[in-house]
């Protein structure tokens, strides 16, 4: 048996770990931490997960966040010293291998982001590093990247979680074929307070006004702080949900996904739903990866009437099957890699 340590420090970790925690807890003891970001906390609490809230987000500010790091690696330490932690596990949390090194325990450190500053200290102190099978490692090297530490795993990290996720889509999203109902398009805004992201926010206000007299329009802010800008007046018509919404219940409804992020544009692309990047700083290559694939399109500047006759044209082509099943090989991967690890204890 081992203490297994997850870091959700961030709203997509729920999906992607909830059904391996759930499959772990069974043998072994689970310790979740998390910070008050985006939707985190209303997640864990929608799936029912017992976690503790360690530390906080420092906002858009790079100088803020620095100082914010060794804060929050202090207080994780402060709160994991005592619970005898085997082996720490994270995606993009670069927090987690540090604290984890800190407690002499082992670590798995995943990540498909070759922008992200953080990963300098993860990469060197994590003791296996997971990265999808289309980022060479020359693209994250200057970031101490060691070949020695690299496992790639087959398709991207959504596929992880995807791959059982499907059955449930297809059946929902079948009914849903089978009622008269309003076309519903679905907006995830900017990821603003992210060190990576370097252009404009909240540039998305004429694209939600054209919209939204000619279909059903939701808005999906990354919290409530964001959500406020859309809860304006102007907005009126325009539902917005700044709270818990599991993509169980978002993917079924969804004729057109359009995603100014990442993980949630590539979840709908993943799932067969007609999707729009408009992500507007550099394209990370797992984006890159699903355009190439056909999966989505790129349209950073999308105005309403394109989106429009995109909804229009769109085809139902249904889950990438491929990615999937790629999803299903990694996961058990990664399972296997716990496993290895906790036997070197």
């Amino acid at each position: 048996m081992m203490n297994i340590w997850f870091d959700l420090h961030n709203s997509p970790h729920i999906n992607m770990f909830r059904r391996l925690i759930s499959e772990l807890q069974g043998e072994h003891e689970v310790i979740i931490t998390a910070r008050a970001l985006a939707n985190t906390v209303d997640l864990l609490n929608l799936h029912r997960l017992n976690y503790e809230i360690v530390g906080k987000h420092y906002g858009a500010n790079v100088g803020r966040k620095f100082l914010g790091y060794p804060v929050r690696v202090r207080d994780l330490y402060r709160f994991l010293k005592d619970r005898s932690v085997d082996l720490a596990v994270s995606q993009s949390s670069f927090h987690s291998p540090v604290v984890a090194r800190l407690l002499g325990a082992r670590s798995i450190y995943l990540n498909d982001n070759e922008h992200a500053l953080g990963n300098v200290p993860a990469f060197l102190f994590a003791d296996v590093i997971m990265l999808p099978e289309f980022l060479d490692i020359s693209r994250v090297r200057w970031q101490g990247a060691r070949a020695a530490k690299v496992r790639h795993f087959p398709g991207i990290k959504e596929g992880m979680y995807l791959w059982y996720f499907a059955d449930q889509f297809m059946s929902r999203r079948t009914d849903k074929t089978m009622q008269d109902q309003r076309r519903a398009v679905y907006v995830r805004p900017e990821p603003w307070t992210a060190q990576y992201y370097k252009s404009e926010i909240n540039f998305l206000d004429s694209l939600l006004l054209g919209l939204r007299d000619h279909v059903a329009l939701t808005v999906l802010p990354r919290g409530r702080a964001q959500g406020a800008h859309y809860r304006a007046e102007k907005f009126k018509g325009i539902r917005v949900i700044d709270t818990a919404l599991d993509l169980a219940d978002i993917a079924p409804d969804c004729d057109l996904f359009i995603g100014a992020g990442g993980t949630m544009t590539r979840e709908m692309a993943v799932l067969g739903i007609p999707t729009v990047s408009i992500y507007r700083s550099d394209l990370l290559d797992v984006d890159r990866y699903l355009l190439r694939s056909g999966c989505m399109q790129h349209r950073p500047d999308l105005d309403a009437e394109t989106a429009l006759k995109i909804l229009d044209n769109a085809i139902e082509r249904g889950p990438n099957l491929e990615l999937l099943h790629k999803g299903k090989v990694a996961y058990s991967q990664l399972y296997s890699l716990i496993a290895e690890l906790g036997s070197r204890r």
